[in-house]
């Protein structure tokens, strides 16, 4: 006899690849905190994962997640331009 809903994840016919669900999640996370660590994290995991993806499914995720490290990265170098040439003072006055 089975119960209601007791089948597993792991019998479910298709799996998403970890690396994508990773590499899309530090992506994400990486827009607003330590993106000078997640994007490129993002990046590593999205390239992987698209590795992988005849294996598994997740190819979309893979690629977002690549996408948002490399925009990541990109933001992290422009605020710190930014912030190097004096882009983010407060003191208006003469």
């Amino acid at each position: 006899m089975s119960a209601y809903g007791s089948r597993s994840a792991a019998s479910s016919g298709t799996r998403t690849n970890g690396l994508a669900i990773a590499g899309l999640v530090c992506g994400i996370v990486g827009l607003f905190f330590l993106s000078f660590v997640l994007g490129p994290l993002a990046i590593i995991f999205g390239a992987l994962a698209l590795r992988q993806r005849a294996a598994s499914g997740g190819a979309g995720m893979a690629k977002a997640g690549l996408i948002l490290g490399i925009v990541d990265v990109i933001l992290f170098v422009v605020l710190m331009i930014a912030a190097a040439n004096g882009g983010f003072s407060w003191y208006v006055g003469g």
